[in-house]
Parts: structure tokens; sequence; C-alpha cells
């Protein structure tokens, strides 16, 4: 039984298991066990994070632009940017539906929305985008404020997405990132986050289990 599901994980992905089980390959399959317990119990704060960064940052440029800012010509400075709404544009006109701000909005990457904080934004920030978070006392943020947390977390959404490992990352601190910046852009949506995440009650009981293997890097 194990033999097969191994064959089916593939060698490559459960050698990773292996090395942290010392080669004790039920205990390698427990370990693969955690990995999918604790990156299925991030989905919910890592999409209410995503869905309300891009809701705010398109709300705030709404207002301050129009609903198609992101098709003004020479706005987008960062490359990727130009080349994912490229893709989705041709994607979406072969649906042959009506190409609203709302579509674009929802097909765009998180790695779209991210970059809107990257330093290539800092005047925009300075003048527009910094609307679209505030800190828990009232007072606005600096952009590396959100931009050095959102890589990390950025990461650790890609890695879930590819079903790679995230047990021997410091998740508990990256968790703490994701809940403060959701608080930031919109105390509602933390409130919602918070009520229904399971981290908490997933990742804190296998602290534990972890332990044994202090030697996960």
């Amino acid at each position: 039984m194990n033999h097969e599901l191994e064959s089916a994980l593939s060698v490559e992905r459960f050698s990773r298991y292996l090395e942290w089980a010392e080669k004790d390959r039920d205990r390698a399959l427990e370990l693969y066990s955690l990995n999918t317990r604790v990156s299925e119990s991030l989905y919910t704060p890592l999409q209410m994070l995503e869905v309300t960064l891009r809701n705010r940052i398109h709300s705030v440029m709404t207002d301050a632009m129009h609903e198609r800012w992101f098709e003004e010509a020479g706005f987008l400075s960062v490359e990727n940017q130009r080349k994912q709404l490229s893709t989705v544009r041709v994607h979406l006109s072969s649906s042959r539906k009506e190409l609203t701000s709302g579509q674009y909005i929802a097909a765009l990457s998180f790695s779209f929305w991210t970059s809107m904080l990257a330093p290539n934004y800092e005047i925009l920030w300075q003048k527009t985008l910094n609307c679209i978070a505030q800190r828990d006392d009232g007072k606005g943020l600096h952009r590396k404020q959100l931009s050095v947390p959102l890589s990390q977390i950025r990461s650790i959404r890609n890695r879930i997405a590819h079903h790679e490992p995230i047990i021997h990352l410091n998740l508990l601190c990256e968790y703490r990132n994701i809940m403060q910046i959701t608080r930031w852009l919109s105390s509602v949506a933390a409130d919602w986050s918070e009520c229904h995440s399971r981290f908490p009650s997933v990742h804190p009981s296998e602290r534990v289990v972890l332990a044994k293997h202090h030697k996960m890097r």
C-alpha cells in the first residue's frame, strides 16, 4: 500500500520527506500527510488576503483614475504585469463575452497585485496607493511594510499551489503576517478569515511532531 502511494507521489516528491524522516517510510508518509493538512488549512486566509488586496487596489485606483486604469497607456511599469494583462485579454476575448473590468480584476494573478507594491510604483504609493491600508492605530504604512512580507507570502502560496513542502518553513510567523496584512486592508475581511481559518487548530497540534524532526531545513 505504502509502496504504491510512494509511486503515485513520485520518487522526487517523496524523497524530501524520506530525508526528513531519516528513511523511515511510515514516518515520511506522516509528514507528507501533515504537509497536506497544513497546506489545506492555509487556503482560507490566503484566499481572503488575495481577494481583499486586489479589490482594495482596484477600488482606490478606480477612485483616483477610472475603472479601466490598468489599460492606461504606459501605466504598468512592470514587464510581467504587462504580459499578464495581454494574456488575460486574449483569454477573455476568446470567451466572446463582454470584457468588463471585473473580469479582468478576477483573472489577474496574485503576482500582478503584489507587483503594484514594487519599487516602480513608489511615487504612486505615496500619492495614491497608500490609501489601500492602514495600521491598527489608524496611521499609514510604508510600501515596504506590505511588499516585503507579501513577497514571502506569495512564495508560500505558490508552493501550496504546486503541492510542494511547506512544513519546514516558519508558518506561524507567515500566518501572523497574512492575518496582519488582511486586517490592515480590511478589518471585516480579517474578522471573517479568523473565524473560518483552520490553521490555528491544525498547526499548533503538530508542533511536537515537527520538533522530532528538527533537522528539517
